[in-house]
């Protein structure tokens, strides 16, 4: 078993180049979501839909449809990261491939994409299949150790 997660060989420190910037992907996916619940209506006052950054929280609860989705699909984002970065860690301290845990990061991060895009299709099915598809990789990155 390797103990330095960060080798010396210039392939694998390449991969290990990318990884930092796929658990950055993965902690702005939340704002991402964030801001698509909080478009548009940028003229108008708060009364007419627009954001109300006074009364943010409250602003959030009262909205419907693709909103509110874009809004749970944020809050779901924030609940995966602690799993997601710990597996990660885990795998790479234990002494995981880089390689390997660099490509089950990006099924990862597909994955969850893809979860946020039919959270706000409003595909709920096709949500929860890949939901179950993401949770899959990232128990992957977790036992990655071989």
């Amino acid at each position: 078993m390797r103990t330095d997660p960060w080798p010396d060989n210039d392939k694998e420190t390449s991969t290990m180049n990318l990884i930092p910037f796929g658990v950055l992907f993965a902690a702005l996916m939340p704002i991402a979501c964030s801001g698509i619940a909080k478009t548009g209506k940028f003229g108008s006052p708060p009364e007419e839909g627009r954001f109300d950054n006074d009364l943010p929280r409250e602003w959030l609860a009262r909205q419907t449809g693709f909103r509110a989705r874009a809004n749970a699909a944020q809050a779901n984002c924030f609940e995966a990261l602690p799993f997601f970065i710990g597996a990660v860690v885990i795998a790479l301290q234990g002494g995981a491939s880089p390689e390997r845990v660099q490509m089950l990061m990006l099924g990862w991060l597909l994955l969850r994409v893809a979860f946020v895009a039919f959270y706000l299709a409003d595909r709920a099915t096709a949500r929860s299949l890949v939901w179950i598809g993401a949770l899959g990789f990232n128990i992957a990155i977790l036992f990655s150790v071989a």
